[in-house]
């Protein structure tokens, strides 16, 4: 939560910063044109304890939209997701002894967010445009997402302590 919340604030910040930089200026600056863009957050990851009952939560408490639970073994997960309009949650469960949300669970034994992911248009170029950058990724090669997408993960420590996922649109 408190990760949440630190986020919030530092884009809350970088808005109010950017308000001020804004209205102050006369003119606009034009960002050169990148080789890759960042596109829109496609969904929020929670990793779960107990995934029927997550699942129960958002379909028939919440009375969302909730999808059949996805085996990913690929990625060392079950994952099911909560529709909500604008984007998703991820929920995610443990699949296997070596997965990733096994470890993050034993940590945080409630479970909470594990990851944000946000639509790139070209993912093999901003992996090395983020690479150049110094931005580590977690793979050298994008592998296949719940979404049938290429997704690679960046490093939390260069993401200001969040696991960002990009997925190509």
């Amino acid at each position: 939560m408190k990760t949440w919340i630190g986020l919030i604030c530092r884009f809350r910040g970088a808005i109010h910063t950017r308000r001020n930089i804004s209205s102050s200026q006369t003119s606009v600056q034009k960002t050169p044109s990148a080789l890759w863009n960042l596109g829109r957050l496609n969904h929020v990851a929670i990793a779960v304890p107990d995934l029927e009952k997550a699942k129960s939560l958002y379909q028939n408490v919440l009375g969302a939209k909730v999808s059949e639970t996805i085996p990913l073994p690929d990625h060392g997960v079950y994952t099911i997701f909560v529709e909500l309009g604008n984007t998703k949650l991820e929920l995610l469960h443990p699949l296997g002894q070596n997965s990733p949300i096994s470890g993050f669970l034993q940590k945080n034994k409630a479970g909470g967010m594990h990851h944000i992911c946000i639509e790139v248009d070209d993912i093999k170029k901003a992996m090395s445009d983020l690479k150049q950058k110094n931005i580590r990724l977690l793979s050298e090669e994008p592998k296949t997402g719940a979404h049938g997408k290429p997704v690679v993960f960046l490093h939390p420590k260069d993401c200001d302590g969040v696991l960002v996922e990009l997925e190509e649109a």
